[in-house]
Protein backbone atom coordinates (compact mmCIF):
# COMPACT_ATOMS: atom_id res chain seq x y z
CA UNK A 1 0.00 0.00 0.00
CA UNK A 2 1.54 3.26 -1.43
CA UNK A 3 0.09 6.55 0.38
CA UNK A 4 -1.34 9.27 -1.99
CA UNK A 5 0.23 13.04 -1.21
CA UNK A 6 -3.02 15.08 -1.28
CA UNK A 7 -2.47 19.11 -0.80
CA UNK A 8 -3.16 20.11 3.27
CA UNK A 9 -3.67 16.12 4.68
CA UNK A 10 -1.91 15.09 7.17
CA UNK A 11 0.36 11.31 7.49
CA UNK A 12 -2.91 9.95 9.45
CA UNK A 13 -5.46 11.32 6.93
CA UNK A 14 -3.32 9.80 3.81
CA UNK A 15 -3.25 6.65 5.44
CA UNK A 16 -6.85 6.95 6.20
CA UNK A 17 -7.64 7.34 2.49
CA UNK A 18 -5.74 4.80 1.60
CA UNK A 19 -7.19 2.08 3.50
CA UNK A 20 -11.02 3.47 3.08
CA UNK A 21 -10.29 3.36 -0.83
CA UNK A 22 -8.93 -0.58 0.00
CA UNK A 23 -11.95 -1.16 1.14
CA UNK A 24 -14.12 0.29 -1.01
CA UNK A 25 -12.87 -1.41 -3.91
CA UNK A 26 -13.29 -4.59 -2.22
CA UNK A 27 -9.25 -4.93 -2.44
CA UNK A 28 -9.60 -5.58 1.54
CA UNK A 29 -12.94 -7.41 1.79
CA UNK A 30 -14.95 -7.90 4.46
CA UNK A 31 -13.01 -9.82 7.79
CA UNK A 32 -9.54 -9.26 6.26
CA UNK A 33 -7.28 -8.58 8.69
CA UNK A 34 -5.17 -5.79 8.76
CA UNK A 35 -1.42 -5.65 9.74
CA UNK A 36 -0.24 -4.31 13.29
CA UNK A 37 0.24 -1.07 13.52
CA UNK A 38 4.17 -2.11 14.21
CA UNK A 39 4.10 -3.81 11.25
CA UNK A 40 2.14 -1.33 9.31
CA UNK A 41 4.51 1.74 10.46
CA UNK A 42 7.80 -0.22 9.38
CA UNK A 43 6.25 -0.91 6.20
CA UNK A 44 5.50 2.76 5.34
CA UNK A 45 8.47 4.30 7.39
CA UNK A 46 5.99 6.04 9.24
CA UNK A 47 5.39 6.35 13.05
CA UNK A 48 3.22 3.79 15.17
CA UNK A 49 1.24 7.07 16.32
CA UNK A 50 0.14 7.95 12.82
CA UNK A 51 -1.14 3.95 12.09
CA UNK A 52 -2.83 4.04 15.47
CA UNK A 53 -4.11 7.42 14.77
CA UNK A 54 -5.67 6.12 11.16
CA UNK A 55 -7.03 2.89 12.62
CA UNK A 56 -8.72 4.84 15.53
CA UNK A 57 -10.38 7.11 13.29
CA UNK A 58 -11.92 3.87 10.68
CA UNK A 59 -13.03 2.18 13.55
CA UNK A 60 -14.79 5.38 14.69
CA UNK A 61 -16.62 5.48 11.07
CA UNK A 62 -17.25 1.91 11.48
CA UNK A 63 -14.84 0.53 8.62
CA UNK A 64 -12.48 -1.31 11.25
CA UNK A 65 -13.40 -3.10 14.34
CA UNK A 66 -10.28 -4.52 16.93
CA UNK A 67 -10.33 -5.46 20.50
CA UNK A 68 -7.99 -5.80 23.12
CA UNK A 69 -6.01 -8.57 22.09
CA UNK A 70 -7.00 -9.12 18.91
CA UNK A 71 -6.19 -8.14 15.36
CA UNK A 72 -7.70 -5.58 13.75
CA UNK A 73 -9.86 -6.82 11.24
CA UNK A 74 -12.17 -4.75 7.98
CA UNK A 75 -15.93 -4.99 9.86
CA UNK A 76 -17.66 -3.14 7.05
CA UNK A 77 -17.43 -2.68 2.94
CA UNK A 78 -19.86 -0.96 0.89
CA UNK A 79 -22.28 -2.39 -1.09
CA UNK A 80 -21.79 -0.03 -4.14
CA UNK A 81 -18.48 -1.15 -5.55
CA UNK A 82 -18.86 0.88 -8.60
CA UNK A 83 -16.93 4.41 -8.89
CA UNK A 84 -18.78 7.81 -8.02
CA UNK A 85 -20.59 9.56 -11.29
CA UNK A 86 -19.29 12.75 -11.82
CA UNK A 87 -21.55 15.72 -11.32
CA UNK A 88 -23.80 16.79 -14.43
CA UNK A 89 -25.76 19.39 -15.37
CA UNK A 90 -29.34 19.01 -15.16
CA UNK A 91 -30.31 21.70 -17.99
CA UNK A 92 -30.07 20.82 -21.31
CA UNK A 93 -27.76 22.05 -23.51
CA UNK A 94 -29.05 23.53 -27.39
CA UNK A 95 -26.40 24.29 -29.64
CA UNK A 96 -28.91 27.32 -30.81
CA UNK A 97 -31.29 28.34 -28.20
CA UNK A 98 -34.29 30.65 -28.52
CA UNK A 99 -34.36 30.69 -24.22
CA UNK A 100 -36.76 32.88 -23.47
CA UNK A 101 -35.87 33.64 -19.94
CA UNK A 102 -32.20 34.57 -20.13
CA UNK A 103 -30.80 38.19 -20.56
CA UNK A 104 -27.48 38.26 -22.72
CA UNK A 105 -25.29 36.51 -19.90
CA UNK A 106 -21.80 37.83 -22.65
CA UNK A 107 -23.16 41.48 -21.13
CA UNK A 108 -22.94 40.94 -17.26
CA UNK A 109 -21.19 43.98 -15.80
CA UNK A 110 -18.47 41.75 -14.31
CA UNK A 111 -16.04 44.45 -13.50
CA UNK A 112 -18.78 46.70 -11.86
CA UNK A 113 -20.17 43.49 -10.00
CA UNK A 114 -16.95 42.92 -8.61
CA UNK A 115 -16.11 46.18 -7.68
CA UNK A 116 -19.18 46.18 -5.75
CA UNK A 117 -18.80 42.81 -4.40
CA UNK A 118 -14.74 43.91 -3.10
CA UNK A 119 -16.73 46.96 -1.04
CA UNK A 120 -19.34 44.58 0.32
CA UNK A 121 -16.35 42.55 1.45
CA UNK A 122 -14.44 45.76 2.63
CA UNK A 123 -17.19 47.73 4.70
CA UNK A 124 -19.14 44.53 6.05
CA UNK A 125 -18.89 45.01 9.84
CA UNK A 126 -18.68 41.74 11.84
CA UNK A 127 -21.99 41.23 12.40
CA UNK A 128 -23.03 41.52 8.90
CA UNK A 129 -21.60 37.84 8.78
CA UNK A 130 -23.87 36.76 11.35
CA UNK A 131 -27.19 35.07 10.95
CA UNK A 132 -28.65 38.03 9.84
CA UNK A 133 -32.16 39.52 10.09
CA UNK A 134 -34.23 36.89 7.80
CA UNK A 135 -35.66 40.08 5.70
CA UNK A 136 -32.14 40.98 4.66
CA UNK A 137 -30.01 43.70 4.41
CA UNK A 138 -31.46 47.03 5.75
CA UNK A 139 -28.75 48.55 3.40
CA UNK A 140 -30.36 46.65 0.31
CA UNK A 141 -33.49 47.28 1.22
CA UNK A 142 -33.37 50.84 1.71
CA UNK A 143 -31.86 51.17 -1.81
CA UNK A 144 -34.59 48.83 -3.17
CA UNK A 145 -36.68 51.43 -1.86
CA UNK A 146 -35.10 54.37 -3.56
CA UNK A 147 -35.02 52.13 -6.63
CA UNK A 148 -38.51 50.17 -7.30
CA UNK A 149 -40.10 53.96 -5.97
CA UNK A 150 -38.42 56.21 -8.75
CA UNK A 151 -38.14 53.06 -11.62
CA UNK A 152 -41.32 50.85 -10.72
CA UNK A 153 -43.30 53.42 -9.38
CA UNK A 154 -43.24 51.13 -6.28
CA UNK A 155 -44.40 52.39 -2.82
CA UNK A 156 -41.87 50.05 -0.86
CA UNK A 157 -41.04 50.54 2.75
CA UNK A 158 -37.89 48.73 4.13
CA UNK A 159 -39.38 47.06 7.26
CA UNK A 160 -41.90 45.88 4.50
CA UNK A 161 -39.33 44.60 2.16
CA UNK A 162 -37.99 41.42 2.23
CA UNK A 163 -34.89 40.20 0.17
CA UNK A 164 -34.85 36.44 -1.32
CA UNK A 165 -33.07 33.84 -3.36
CA UNK A 166 -34.73 35.04 -6.49
CA UNK A 167 -38.54 35.10 -7.44
CA UNK A 168 -39.18 31.64 -7.31
CA UNK A 169 -38.17 31.11 -3.80
CA UNK A 170 -39.99 34.65 -2.69
CA UNK A 171 -43.48 33.20 -4.30
CA UNK A 172 -42.98 29.89 -2.87
CA UNK A 173 -42.35 31.33 0.77
CA UNK A 174 -45.97 33.79 0.20
CA UNK A 175 -47.76 30.79 -0.87
CA UNK A 176 -47.07 28.88 1.94
CA UNK A 177 -47.76 32.03 4.04
CA UNK A 178 -51.19 32.11 2.36
CA UNK A 179 -52.03 28.49 3.35
CA UNK A 180 -50.89 29.07 6.24
CA UNK A 181 -53.85 32.00 6.79
CA UNK A 182 -56.33 28.92 5.36
CA UNK A 183 -56.15 30.53 1.61
CA UNK A 184 -56.65 26.88 -0.86
CA UNK A 185 -56.77 28.46 -4.08
CA UNK A 186 -54.95 31.08 -6.08
CA UNK A 187 -56.09 32.51 -9.92
CA UNK A 188 -53.17 31.81 -12.52
CA UNK A 189 -53.11 33.72 -16.17
CA UNK A 190 -54.29 31.41 -18.65
CA UNK A 191 -51.58 30.91 -20.66
CA UNK A 192 -49.79 32.11 -17.68
CA UNK A 193 -45.96 31.16 -16.47
CA UNK A 194 -45.95 27.70 -15.50
CA UNK A 195 -43.84 28.08 -12.77
CA UNK A 196 -47.08 29.61 -11.27
CA UNK A 197 -48.61 26.51 -10.88
CA UNK A 198 -45.95 24.53 -9.88
CA UNK A 199 -44.85 26.84 -7.49
CA UNK A 200 -48.47 27.27 -5.97
CA UNK A 201 -49.44 23.63 -6.07
CA UNK A 202 -46.02 22.45 -4.05
CA UNK A 203 -47.29 24.69 -1.30
CA UNK A 204 -50.19 23.41 -1.20
CA UNK A 205 -52.87 25.90 -3.15
CA UNK A 206 -55.26 24.92 -6.07
CA UNK A 207 -54.11 26.90 -8.93
CA UNK A 208 -57.35 28.07 -10.82
CA UNK A 209 -56.79 29.38 -14.82
CA UNK A 210 -58.42 32.64 -15.54
CA UNK A 211 -58.21 33.66 -19.07
CA UNK A 212 -55.92 36.29 -20.29
CA UNK A 213 -57.25 38.48 -23.79
CA UNK A 214 -55.87 41.35 -25.33
CA UNK A 215 -56.44 43.70 -22.22
CA UNK A 216 -54.98 41.22 -19.68
CA UNK A 217 -56.50 38.81 -16.84
CA UNK A 218 -60.31 38.78 -17.34
CA UNK A 219 -61.19 40.56 -13.96
CA UNK A 220 -64.55 39.33 -14.34
CA UNK A 221 -64.03 36.17 -14.44
CA UNK A 222 -61.49 35.92 -11.60
CA UNK A 223 -64.62 37.63 -9.80
CA UNK A 224 -66.36 34.33 -10.62
CA UNK A 225 -63.09 32.16 -9.47
CA UNK A 226 -64.14 32.42 -5.89
CA UNK A 227 -60.22 32.76 -5.47
CA UNK A 228 -58.88 35.12 -2.77
CA UNK A 229 -55.44 35.62 -4.22
CA UNK A 230 -54.29 36.02 -7.81
CA UNK A 231 -50.94 36.17 -9.73
CA UNK A 232 -50.71 38.68 -12.52
CA UNK A 233 -48.04 39.86 -15.13
CA UNK A 234 -49.39 43.06 -15.12
CA UNK A 235 -46.93 45.23 -16.98
CA UNK A 236 -45.87 42.55 -19.14
CA UNK A 237 -48.09 39.78 -19.30
CA UNK A 238 -46.16 35.98 -19.83
CA UNK A 239 -46.30 34.76 -22.55
CA UNK A 240 -48.76 37.21 -24.97
CA UNK A 241 -46.56 39.94 -23.97
CA UNK A 242 -49.63 42.08 -23.61
CA UNK A 243 -49.49 44.85 -20.74
CA UNK A 244 -52.95 44.78 -18.18
CA UNK A 245 -55.04 47.80 -19.63
CA UNK A 246 -55.99 50.74 -17.41
CA UNK A 247 -59.23 49.64 -17.41
CA UNK A 248 -58.28 46.36 -15.95
CA UNK A 249 -55.87 47.49 -13.59
CA UNK A 250 -58.71 49.80 -11.73
CA UNK A 251 -60.66 46.45 -12.12
CA UNK A 252 -58.11 44.35 -10.43
CA UNK A 253 -57.47 46.42 -7.56
CA UNK A 254 -61.31 47.27 -7.19
CA UNK A 255 -61.95 43.11 -6.82
CA UNK A 256 -59.15 42.88 -4.18
CA UNK A 257 -60.71 45.84 -1.88
CA UNK A 258 -64.26 44.05 -2.44
CA UNK A 259 -63.00 40.52 -1.82
CA UNK A 260 -60.30 41.02 0.67
CA UNK A 261 -57.89 39.37 -1.15
CA UNK A 262 -54.70 39.62 -2.48
CA UNK A 263 -52.86 40.43 -6.24
CA UNK A 264 -49.42 38.97 -6.46
CA UNK A 265 -47.20 41.03 -8.64
CA UNK A 266 -45.34 39.30 -10.78
CA UNK A 267 -42.81 42.19 -11.97
CA UNK A 268 -40.38 40.14 -13.59
CA UNK A 269 -38.62 42.59 -16.13
CA UNK A 270 -40.50 45.56 -16.40
CA UNK A 271 -37.86 47.90 -16.89
CA UNK A 272 -37.16 46.54 -20.04
CA UNK A 273 -39.39 48.29 -22.74
CA UNK A 274 -38.74 49.57 -25.67
CA UNK A 275 -41.78 51.95 -27.09
CA UNK A 276 -41.64 53.97 -24.38
CA UNK A 277 -41.68 54.42 -20.64
CA UNK A 278 -42.38 50.89 -18.49
CA UNK A 279 -45.65 51.10 -17.15
CA UNK A 280 -45.72 51.23 -13.09
CA UNK A 281 -46.39 48.84 -10.39
CA UNK A 282 -49.82 47.58 -9.30
CA UNK A 283 -47.98 47.82 -6.24
CA UNK A 284 -47.38 51.63 -6.16
CA UNK A 285 -51.30 52.19 -6.41
CA UNK A 286 -52.35 49.46 -3.13
CA UNK A 287 -49.60 48.58 -1.51
CA UNK A 288 -51.93 46.99 0.75
CA UNK A 289 -53.53 44.73 -1.39
CA UNK A 290 -50.45 43.97 -3.76
CA UNK A 291 -47.11 41.84 -3.04
CA UNK A 292 -44.89 42.32 -5.40
CA UNK A 293 -42.06 40.36 -6.22
CA UNK A 294 -39.32 40.86 -8.19
CA UNK A 295 -35.66 39.42 -9.30
CA UNK A 296 -32.24 40.29 -10.80
CA UNK A 297 -32.40 37.74 -13.32
CA UNK A 298 -33.84 39.30 -15.99
CA UNK A 299 -32.51 42.71 -15.60
CA UNK A 300 -28.87 40.99 -14.38
CA UNK A 301 -28.42 37.33 -14.53
CA UNK A 302 -30.11 34.27 -12.81
CA UNK A 303 -27.03 32.95 -11.28
CA UNK A 304 -27.06 35.63 -8.52
CA UNK A 305 -30.21 34.81 -6.90
CA UNK A 306 -31.40 37.46 -5.69
CA UNK A 307 -34.69 39.36 -5.51
CA UNK A 308 -37.21 41.74 -3.34
CA UNK A 309 -40.48 41.23 -1.97
CA UNK A 310 -42.57 44.24 -1.30
CA UNK A 311 -45.28 42.77 1.35
CA UNK A 312 -48.38 43.87 2.79
CA UNK A 313 -47.36 45.62 6.10
CA UNK A 314 -50.05 42.70 7.19
CA UNK A 315 -48.54 40.34 5.48
CA UNK A 316 -44.74 40.45 6.35
CA UNK A 317 -44.18 38.76 9.64
CA UNK A 318 -45.80 35.47 8.32
CA UNK A 319 -43.67 36.10 5.36
CA UNK A 320 -40.27 36.80 7.12
CA UNK A 321 -41.20 33.61 9.44
CA UNK A 322 -41.40 31.32 6.43
CA UNK A 323 -38.19 32.84 5.26
CA UNK A 324 -36.12 32.01 8.31
CA UNK A 325 -37.36 28.93 8.30
CA UNK A 326 -36.27 28.02 4.68
CA UNK A 327 -32.69 30.19 4.59
CA UNK A 328 -32.38 32.04 7.29
CA UNK A 329 -31.84 34.76 5.07
CA UNK A 330 -30.32 35.54 1.45
CA UNK A 331 -26.65 35.46 1.25
CA UNK A 332 -25.39 38.83 3.01
CA UNK A 333 -22.32 39.43 1.15
CA UNK A 334 -23.91 39.60 -2.37
CA UNK A 335 -27.21 41.69 -0.39
CA UNK A 336 -24.95 44.24 0.15
CA UNK A 337 -22.36 44.38 -3.07
CA UNK A 338 -26.27 44.32 -5.00
CA UNK A 339 -26.80 47.41 -2.68
CA UNK A 340 -23.75 48.80 -3.75
CA UNK A 341 -24.45 48.21 -7.03
CA UNK A 342 -27.95 49.97 -6.92
CA UNK A 343 -26.05 53.08 -5.19
CA UNK A 344 -23.55 53.74 -7.74
CA UNK A 345 -25.78 53.80 -10.40
CA UNK A 346 -24.91 50.35 -12.17
CA UNK A 347 -27.96 48.94 -12.18
CA UNK A 348 -29.46 51.67 -14.18
CA UNK A 349 -26.68 52.01 -16.84
CA UNK A 350 -27.05 48.52 -17.23
CA UNK A 351 -30.38 48.05 -17.58
CA UNK A 352 -29.86 51.25 -20.18
CA UNK A 353 -27.60 49.62 -22.58
CA UNK A 354 -29.32 46.17 -22.61
CA UNK A 355 -32.55 48.10 -23.46
CA UNK A 356 -30.73 49.45 -26.29
CA UNK A 357 -29.26 46.58 -27.29
CA UNK A 358 -32.44 43.87 -26.64
CA UNK A 359 -34.62 46.84 -28.96
CA UNK A 360 -32.09 45.84 -31.96
CA UNK A 361 -32.26 41.88 -31.46
CA UNK A 362 -36.31 41.91 -30.75
CA UNK A 363 -36.21 44.22 -34.40
CA UNK A 364 -33.91 41.78 -36.07
CA UNK A 365 -36.30 38.72 -35.03
CA UNK A 366 -39.80 40.41 -36.58
CA UNK A 367 -37.71 40.86 -39.60
CA UNK A 368 -36.17 37.30 -39.71
CA UNK A 369 -39.64 36.06 -39.24
CA UNK A 370 -40.94 38.42 -41.40
CA UNK A 371 -38.68 36.78 -43.92
CA UNK A 372 -38.61 32.91 -43.06
CA UNK A 373 -42.40 32.44 -41.71
CA UNK A 374 -44.62 35.42 -43.44
CA UNK A 375 -47.41 33.01 -41.93
CA UNK A 376 -46.60 33.47 -38.59
CA UNK A 377 -48.36 35.69 -36.07
CA UNK A 378 -46.20 37.78 -33.44
CA UNK A 379 -48.06 39.11 -30.44
CA UNK A 380 -47.19 41.38 -27.58
CA UNK A 381 -45.68 45.09 -26.97
CA UNK A 382 -42.10 45.43 -27.60
CA UNK A 383 -40.92 44.28 -24.29
CA UNK A 384 -38.71 41.95 -22.62
CA UNK A 385 -36.71 39.12 -24.05
CA UNK A 386 -39.07 37.22 -26.15
CA UNK A 387 -41.97 37.27 -28.33
CA UNK A 388 -44.71 34.85 -28.30
CA UNK A 389 -44.83 33.54 -32.01
CA UNK A 390 -48.71 31.57 -32.88
CA UNK A 391 -48.06 29.04 -35.71
CA UNK A 392 -50.04 28.61 -38.53
CA UNK A 393 -53.18 26.24 -38.23
CA UNK A 394 -52.64 22.39 -38.93
CA UNK A 395 -48.69 22.76 -37.32
CA UNK A 396 -48.57 20.21 -34.39
CA UNK A 397 -46.83 22.81 -31.92
CA UNK A 398 -45.25 19.35 -30.34
CA UNK A 399 -43.86 18.30 -33.25
CA UNK A 400 -42.28 21.04 -34.26
CA UNK A 401 -40.52 21.47 -30.70
CA UNK A 402 -39.72 17.61 -30.59
CA UNK A 403 -38.03 18.22 -34.61
CA UNK A 404 -36.04 21.73 -33.54
CA UNK A 405 -34.47 20.01 -30.45
CA UNK A 406 -33.79 16.88 -32.73
CA UNK A 407 -31.63 19.66 -34.77
CA UNK A 408 -29.96 21.40 -31.48
CA UNK A 409 -32.47 24.48 -31.83
CA UNK A 410 -33.60 24.63 -28.21
CA UNK A 411 -37.44 26.42 -28.35
CA UNK A 412 -40.65 26.41 -25.65
CA UNK A 413 -43.58 25.43 -26.41
CA UNK A 414 -46.83 27.72 -25.85
CA UNK A 415 -48.72 24.35 -24.33
CA UNK A 416 -46.15 24.60 -21.49
CA UNK A 417 -47.44 27.25 -19.92
CA UNK A 418 -51.31 26.87 -20.36
CA UNK A 419 -53.98 24.56 -18.11
CA UNK A 420 -56.27 24.22 -20.99
CA UNK A 421 -56.38 24.29 -24.85
CA UNK A 422 -55.39 27.04 -27.88
CA UNK A 423 -53.71 27.62 -30.36
CA UNK A 424 -50.17 26.22 -31.26
CA UNK A 425 -47.44 28.81 -30.45
CA UNK A 426 -43.93 29.29 -29.57
CA UNK A 427 -42.24 31.77 -27.02
CA UNK A 428 -39.04 32.70 -29.09
CA UNK A 429 -36.28 34.63 -26.91
CA UNK A 430 -34.09 36.88 -28.12
CA UNK A 431 -31.91 38.32 -25.68
CA UNK A 432 -28.92 35.88 -25.39
CA UNK A 433 -28.69 35.90 -29.51
CA UNK A 434 -26.58 38.35 -31.89
CA UNK A 435 -28.33 39.78 -34.53
CA UNK A 436 -26.30 38.09 -37.20
CA UNK A 437 -26.84 34.75 -35.82
CA UNK A 438 -30.92 35.55 -35.06
CA UNK A 439 -31.81 35.13 -39.09
CA UNK A 440 -29.80 32.23 -39.47
CA UNK A 441 -31.16 30.50 -36.49
CA UNK A 442 -35.05 31.94 -37.57
CA UNK A 443 -34.32 30.28 -40.84
CA UNK A 444 -33.55 26.86 -39.33
CA UNK A 445 -36.46 26.90 -37.03
CA UNK A 446 -38.59 27.38 -40.57
CA UNK A 447 -37.53 24.66 -42.06
CA UNK A 448 -38.38 22.58 -39.13
CA UNK A 449 -41.79 24.00 -39.02
CA UNK A 450 -42.03 23.31 -42.47
CA UNK A 451 -41.29 19.67 -42.44
CA UNK A 452 -43.74 19.19 -39.66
Amino acid sequence: MALEAHPGATLHEQLEHALRDHIRSGRLPLGSRLPSSRALAAALGISRGVVLEAYAQLGAEGYLVSSQGAPTRVAFVPTAERPPIPAAELDVRHRYDFDPFLPDLVAFPRRAWLRSLRAAIQRAADADLGHGDPRGSAALRNELMRYLGRVRGAAPEPEHTLACAGWTQGFAVLCRALRARGVERIACEEPGWGQHRHVAQQAGLEPVPVAVDEHGIDVAALELSACEAVVVTASHQFPTGVALSPERRAALLEWAEDADGLVVEDDYDSELRYDRGSVGALQGLAPERVCLIGSVSKRLAPALRLGWILSPSWLTGALAYDKALADSSAPALDQLALADFIARGELDRHVRRMRARYRSRRAALLRALSDSLPAAQVSGVAAGLFALVLLPSGIQEQAVVTAAQGLGVGVEGLATHRLEGGPAGLIVGYAGLPEPAIARRVALLAEVISSC
